[in-house]
């Protein structure tokens, strides 16, 4: 079992900068891959970022790319969303889900356990 919890959102003004965080329990954290989601007010939910188990391999969704970048640090059972020139159409729930194996998967129902999620709101 793992249990998630996501934190650092909040309100940016359009252009500006958040790092979410997502804290992980359980055990042989670093064999989970871990990815992050959002989803919007009467949208479905999309594939943000992924990041290995080991850390050594990323994959991001086109429309953040070249602006985000997720992390990990198996250490402290943790995985950072950085989030950089953030506009409006990206308010919305971001939540992290982890996968019981090491490789990167983008949709939703290939992971196993799920944050609570964290809500992200830009301003103009």
């Amino acid at each position: 079992q793992v249990q998630l919890v996501e934190s650092g959102g909040g309100l940016v003004q359009a252009g500006g900068s958040l790092r979410l965080s997502c804290a992980a329990s359980g055990r042989a954290f670093s064999t989970y891959g871990v990815a992050w989601f959002r989803q919007a007010p009467g949208k479905e939910r999309e594939f943000v970022a992924a990041v290995r188990g080991s850390g050594g391999t990323t994959y991001y969704a086109d429309s953040v790319n070249g602006r985000f970048t997720i992390s990990r640090d198996n250490a402290k059972n943790t995985v950072y969303l950085q989030m950089n020139s953030l506009n409006r159409e990206e308010t919305a729930v971001y939540s992290c889900a982890a996968r019981c194996v090491s490789g990167i998967g983008r949709g939703s129902d290939e992971y196993d356990y799920w944050g609570q999620g964290t809500q992200v709101t830009v301003s103009s």
